[in-house]
């Protein structure tokens, strides 16, 4: 049985529903552990194991469940970010953040927005047939 209390409610409550789609929030970091960020990557690796084994388990009910990864997104989160590791890096408040976004191949940080418009599709009928991923849509940091 799916070992995530959240997915367990959420998948029961699908069952009498007959059919659902669960969506997971990950990261980059469930792709490439980060200095400084050991914790938090390793729970990110975890929600993409997660998220295979209950897609495997819930597809008989037709369930599906996917995560989004997102990246450098510019909210209240990358504030501390920065703040941490700039003093790790020894860098002002700000360098951090855009000595990361200036590694994003589109040129810029992701907004809430982005990844909103990603997570309506995951939870679309488009995406039917999409069980057991975890999608980056981090404007090109990462690479699978």
């Amino acid at each position: 049985m799916v070992s995530s209390f959240c997915l367990q409610a959420a998948a029961e409550q699908m069952k009498k529903q007959e059919g659902g789609k669960i969506i997971s929030a990950a990261s980059i970091a469930s792709y490439k552990g980060f200095s400084l960020l050991g914790t938090y990557s390793a729970t990110k690796f975890a929600v993409r194991g997660i998220t295979q084994a209950a897609a495997q388990e819930l597809a008989q009910f037709g369930i599906t469940v996917n995560a989004y990864c997102p990246g450098i997104v510019g909210t209240q989160m990358w504030d501390l970010i920065d703040e941490k590791m700039g003093q790790y890096m020894n860098l002002a408040k700000g360098e951090t953040f855009k000595k990361f976004t200036d590694s994003i191949t589109l040129g810029r940080s992701e907004t809430p927005e982005d990844v909103a418009k990603f997570v309506s599709y995951l939870a679309s009928p488009d995406s039917d047939y999409m069980t057991g991923q975890s999608i980056m849509i981090d404007g090109g940091v990462i690479f699978s």
